[in-house]
């Protein structure tokens, strides 16, 4: 096991800078004027390539009580000033055009969200626009005390990350905070009615990979779906490899030699979600991959993010923004936004590239983008 920085293959060089990924940039895309001219302005939010956008990931919040390793430095963080930051005024009067647009799922993230105050009250706002599916991705560190009030504000379900079950490894991985309270986090969002609790883990090479029956263990025993999800380039260190990432086959393939599986078909909400799932054929649970990095699925991606600054992302590795803050805070109209909203999904890539040569990682890392 690992204890310091994420292990370096024999003879690797060390990984190249990048620009601190704490400092937002906003890069406005200029397209060309005749793909403009041809943006429809009414209908579904569609992209050049037919994909139609019901999914909206809104950050609150930059900032965070942990240091995980795959997402930000253990020292010298710095985070946004709250002047920076949108309001949930803000936040509710976008979100109101997104889903008259027809944004239809929202999901609430950070950072972690649940330490910025009256999120509940957020949820509220935003349940009473009538989203079919609300949600909300946590560290777990504050759910058990704000799961009651997230429930019966109108939040339907919660993602728990958890990257390891011995309470000495997952305090190294995450640099704070314990295991045991998040685990009781799983418990009190499900007594809420917050169902399903899906438990979300990231397996790096060296560090956590060993665990990856055990999770699938973990699964079968509580009946909560876990997502092994591919590490990605968006770790605020920029220590992220290729060795380093635990390939899906390889996670599924290993479960399937002790506990057998079987592919569950998408439907309903799942169909356009990146996580491919597998039930145990003996009916003991699910677990399910998400495999970002060896076999992405771009080509079904029906996703738009809105950061805790206000910048419009159409894609999780973007570099171009757009910025719904100045918008809102320069007399814009919703009609502004929702023109906005439909420049940022026609601009949007075919891929995200990130098998390409010339891949390039974002400026930001996840915790300035929201997961």
């Amino acid at each position: 096991m690992t204890t310091g920085p994420l292990p370096m293959a024999s003879g690797s060089p060390p990984a190249a800078p990048i620009a601190d990924p704490r400092v937002p940039v906003v890069i406005r895309p200029r397209p060309d004027r005749s793909v403009v001219d041809a943006m429809p302005t009414t209908g579904p939010l569609i992209d050049r390539f037919g994909r139609i956008h019901r999914d909206l990931r809104i950050s609150v919040t930059d900032r965070c009580n942990l240091r995980c390793v795959h997402c930000l430095p253990e020292e010298g963080v710095t985070f946004l000033p709250r002047s920076e930051i949108l309001g949930f005024d803000e936040i509710v009067r976008a979100a109101a055009v997104a889903r008259r647009l027809g944004i239809t799922s929202v999901r609430i993230t950070g950072g972690e969200p649940l330490v910025r105050q009256g999120v509940p009250d957020l949820v509220g706002r935003l349940a009473a626009l009538g989203f079919d599916d609300l949600s909300l991705t946590t560290n777990g560190s504050e759910l058990a005390r704000l799961a009651p009030s997230l429930a019966a504000a109108g939040l339907h379900r919660v993602n728990v990350s958890c990257d390891s079950l011995s309470p000495e490894r997952f305090a190294r991985i995450r640099r704070r905070g314990q295991l045991a309270p998040v685990l009781a986090s799983m418990d009190a969002a499900e007594a809420a009615g917050l169902d399903p609790v899906k438990v979300n883990v990231v397996p790096i090479v060296g560090v956590n990979d060993d665990e990856v029956e055990s999770f699938a263990e973990f699964a079968r025993s509580t009946g909560r779906p876990v997502r092994f999800i591919e590490f990605m380039p968006l770790d605020a260190d920029g220590a992220w490899r290729r060795d380093l990432v635990v390939p899906a086959d390889e996670i599924v393939a290993r479960i399937h030699a002790r506990w057998p599986l079987e592919a569950m078909p998408a439907s309903g909400l799942d169909a356009s979600q990146p996580a491919e799932r597998y039930r145990f054929v003996d009916g003991n649970g699910e677990i399910g991959v998400i495999a970002s990095v060896t076999r992405p699925f771009c080509g079904t991606c029906d996703r738009l993010r809105v950061t805790a600054d206000g910048s419009l992302r159409n894609c999780l590795f973007a570099h171009d923004e757009l910025s719904v803050r100045k918008v809102l805070r320069e007399g814009g109209t919703e009609d502004d936004l929702a023109l906005m909203i439909r420049r940022a999904i026609w601009a949007k890539l075919p891929g995200h590239g990130i098998n390409d040569p010339t891949f390039l990682r974002p400026e930001r890392s996840m915790s300035m983008i929201g997961g």
